[in-house]
């Protein structure tokens, strides 16, 4: 009788806070607001607060109640309506029974919602993302995260803790693997692409799923790449190359937004009035809710910010963090803080309104269940559109970095091919980090995708480049002892006409706390790669890795070598493409990969510094006594079996609020080809010291054969202006250095004057 009065009591809540209301999809962000201050009329302090709480899944919600210690504490906050999410519930079953507690068996029938780190896919997987930043085009990034939402959201989710919009210049870190790379224009255009791909056009339909734009800010500045490290940046990098991929999802209507680790400023991102409250909901409007990253708020107490627990909670409240992610802060304190006064029930009421407003705008309030569709599990996940859809991903995001005499593509009838490395035969590692759903074997391997063309190659591992299990969890035990598949290597490769040797990181090499000082080819197999070249110099190095990679040996001996990072589920395949030239390689690098590691961080958008050049041919200048200054492969880098030339650079400034840049781009091979075309520029001289080039705009373009194109740029106030160190947007008038062409490193140059 109890159940049947809470079941009619929540009907009734809902029915009430929806009265009159033809369907979320239709309501207008007034109507939304409405029914949100409604809502928190009804709210007890302790369930405003409840809402303010995401907890970890802890047990199988289809099964008996927990019965003991903290399991059965978060059991209680449940049916209490104390908490307002989960994370890590996968699942239609699992996401519909925590559910229906929430719905049926609360006061006042909230719906949860559920988030999990969805960061290239779900059960189908797409490349890593700064694999697929390498594609430069759009189009098919936000297909990729639409791929990932769908079946997310067939899976009962629909939160995703992506895209991680970060900018970040050092490959020491281990989750580069997860971002876009170095440069905040291109960040930027790749973090909208996603938001739009996770979030679609109707955020209420039951295949989109809201995006969380992280980590607010600076994480990727971290301290020597070193995870979790502390960050120390200015406010003039704060505002013009760390906050613009924030801003731009801002704008494209990213409904949350995840706070970072690292202190700003001497000041913990989850405790950072400034960052949140003035930047993010202030200056730019945000109206999304901000989410902790997972006990965040618990860790201002080892920052030295916090003295305890309950004074964490206060700092974050206050500060802006509007949920708390598994630190148990708000659950156990807030009540008490508004209580003594500490933490103003207006600051509850805007965050927990900022929350509810997401789940109006999902619709869950309308549907609680429509995300619970055991059907449409079963019948969208690794669906065979979606394969299609990763393969097509996997293919762009490949980069060619070398390809001396031809070497590639490689040709069907192409006979005694010897395929080298233990990544060739691996069906787990190209899945890559991150793959919280997806189950281990089910990557395409090379050596299956080889077997599409040919069955002229024969395989040796050459060496164990792990030797232990590995999982998300673990420290990876790299073979640096056992040689003993070296012999059979070299014998293999003596007796093939090409070597294929597929050589890199592990897929958990990279990733969260993954961070590396040796940044080499891991364990053995740099030696390995030694050995089998002097018996044939022949070799395609294919490369397997989350981040840029140290490879100046390879880059100066091996003919021909494949950027192909973690590609995800149909790896294989895509390799196998681009190796026999079924697919033209057309990826460009979002990363600057070093000569060596002490070099890092590198970037190409650095600064001149007051001594540039040897002008005085002396020691006393900016540069390595042992090292280029310059990367191995620059940002924007990347080879294509085509060849393309570029011609006839015309800037008109007649338009001053609209410059134009033009340049003629021809394809002198007979190969049909992709080309990125990318613009930068340089402000000689400013208010603020600014880089020497900046990336201003960029077009992916085919070209058949022997044919030519003009493609055309507009340089807008929006690209030839910076932020000072107070967040001020400034255009100054004076000389502007321009350069197009196929990478940072490499163009036509010409200059105007801004008057």
């Amino acid at each position: 009788m109890k159940k049947t009065k809470l079941l009619l009591f929540a009907i009734l809540s809902i029915l009430v806070f929806n009265a009159c209301n033809p369907g979320t999809s239709n309501m207008n962000k007034d109507a939304i607001d409405k029914k949100v201050e409604a809502l928190l009329t009804q709210m007890t302090i302790e369930e405003k607060v409840g809402q303010m709480v995401q907890y970890n899944g802890f047990y199988d919600a289809t099964g008996p109640a927990p019965s003991d210690g903290n399991a059965q504490k978060k059991y209680e906050h449940l049916k209490n309506g104390m908490v307002g999410s989960f994370l890590n519930i996968k699942g239609v079953e699992q996401v519909r029974a925590l559910q229906k507690i929430a719905v049926e068996e609360t006061r006042l029938g909230i719906p949860l919602i559920f988030g999990l780190d969805v960061i290239h896919g779900q059960k189908t997987l797409s490349p890593i993302p700064l694999g697929e930043s390498a594609s430069w085009d759009l189009k098919a990034i936000e297909k990729s995260a639409r791929v990932a939402a769908v079946e997310a959201s067939a899976m009962g989710v629909n939160w995703t803790f992506a895209p991680m919009v970060d900018i970040y210049r050092d490959a020491r870190w281990g989750r580069v693997m997860e971002g876009a790379g170095e440069d905040p224009y291109l960040g930027a255009k790749i973090g909208v692409a996603r938001v739009k791909g996770f979030q679609g056009d109707d955020l209420t339909a039951n295949n989109t799923i809201a995006a969380c734009a992280k980590h607010f800010a600076a994480y990727g500045f971290v301290e020597a790449g070193k995870e979790y490290n502390t960050v120390d940046v200015g406010t003039s990098t704060l505002f013009n190359i760390v906050f613009p991929p924030f801003k731009a999802v801002v704008e494209a209507d990213v409904k949350t937004v995840m706070n970072a680790f690292n202190i700003v400023n001497g000041i913990p991102s989850t405790g950072n009035s400034f960052m949140q409250r003035e930047v993010l909901k202030g200056m730019w409007g945000f109206k999304g809710f901000v989410i902790s990253d997972w006990a965040s708020g618990a860790e201002m107490v080892s920052h030295g910010f916090a003295r305890d627990l309950k004074e964490a909670a206060m700092h974050a409240a206050n500060a802006g963090s509007d949920m708390d992610m598994e630190s148990y802060a708000y659950v156990e304190y807030l009540v008490d803080l508004v209580k003594e006064g500490k933490v103003n029930e207006s600051v509850i009421d805007e965050a927990v309104g900022r929350i509810l407003r997401v789940k109006y705008e999902l619709g869950l309030f309308d549907d609680p269940y429509k995300y619970c569709d055991e059907a449409r599990e079963k019948e969208l996940v690794c669906h065979n559109d979606h394969q299609q859809a990763v393969l097509d991903m996997a293919r762009k995001s490949i980069v060619l970095l070398k390809n001396d005499g031809k070497v590639l593509p490689l040709k069907k009838s192409q006979k005694k091919i010897a395929v080298i490395g233990d990544l060739a035969d691996d069906k787990t590692s190209p899945l890559g980090s991150w793959r919280v759903s997806a189950d281990d074997e089910t990557a395409v391997s090379v050596i299956e995708g080889l077997k599409k063309y040919t069955s002229n190659f024969a395989y040796a591992k050459g060496v164990d480049l792990v030797t232990n299990p590995v999982s998300f969890v673990t420290e990876l035990d790299i073979n640096t002892t056992d040689k003993r598949g070296f012999k059979e290597a070299v014998k293999l490769a003596k007796k093939s006409e090409v070597v294929v040797m597929v050589l890199g990181e592990h897929g958990f090499h990279s990733g969260e706390g993954r961070s590396r000082t040796r940044i080499g080819l891991p364990g053995l197999q740099q030696e390995l790669l030694e050995e089998v070249y002097k018996v044939n110099k022949n070799i395609v190095l294919v490369l397997m890795n989350g981040r840029p990679l140290a490879l100046p040996w390879a880059a100066e001996h091996v003919p021909a070598i494949m950027e192909t990072w973690h590609l995800g589920t149909q790896s294989g395949n895509a390799i196998a493409d681009v190796l026999f030239g079924q697919y033209n390689p057309s990826g460009k690098l979002p990363m600057s990969f070093p000569r060596s590691v002490g070099q890092c961080p590198i970037y190409y958008n650095h600064f001149n510094t007051g001594r540039p050049g040897n002008s005085g041919d002396n020691v006393f200048w900016s540069h390595y006594t042992d090292e280029e200054n310059t990367p191995l492969y620059p940002f924007g880098f990347g080879l294509s079996y085509s060849d393309f030339e570029y011609s006839d650079l015309v800037i008109d400034d007649a338009d001053q609020k609209n410059i134009k840049v033009s340049v003629k781009v021809s394809n002198v091979s007979n190969v049909e080809g992709e080309e990125v075309v990318q613009l930068y520029i340089r402000d000689r001289v400013a208010a603020v010291v600014r880089p020497v080039k900046e990336l201003k705009g960029f077009e992916k373009i085919v070209l058949k054969g022997k044919e030519s194109r003009t493609v055309t740029f507009l340089l807008t106030e929006k690209e030839l202006g910076f932020y000072n160190g107070e967040g001020t947007f400034m255009v100054e008038p004076g000389e502007f250095d321009v350069m197009v062409g196929t990478s940072s490193a490499e163009g036509l140059t010409g200059a105007f004057v801004l008057k």
